[in-house]
């Protein structure tokens, strides 16, 4: 559903099933956003988001999980995550985000 509602929000989207591909996907696609939920299989989204990391690049890196208390923020910061939302996502903070990234792109 959220790919959808970014799809026709004119934003492109491609969705991993799983940690790995998810990793694959931003080697090669090098997106501007990465939402990625922490609950995924083959590789968690923690596990991920440290392997993206050390990818050059530095997309905007969005944890997406049902946990919201600090220490689950803490951890997503740990992991090298910019951003913590929890589901499900709102769609006023998540158009936040993006229009922070937009503006911060139209300033370089």
């Amino acid at each position: 559903m959220l790919a959808m509602l970014l799809d026709f929000g004119g934003h492109e989207t491609y969705m991993a099933h799983d940690g790995v591909e998810a990793v694959d996907a931003s080697t090669t696609l090098r997106p501007d956003v990465i939402l990625l939920d922490i609950g995924l299989p083959r590789l968690n989204g923690y596990e991920a988001a440290r392997k993206i990391r050390q990818q050059p690049g530095r997309p905007l890196l969005v944890a997406l999980t049902g946990w919201g208390q600090e220490e689950d923020r803490r951890r997503t910061e740990d992991a090298g995550f910019d951003a913590h939302l929890v589901k499900p996502v709102d769609e006023a903070a998540l158009s936040k985000l993006l229009d922070g990234l937009v503006a911060s792109k139209l300033e370089v």
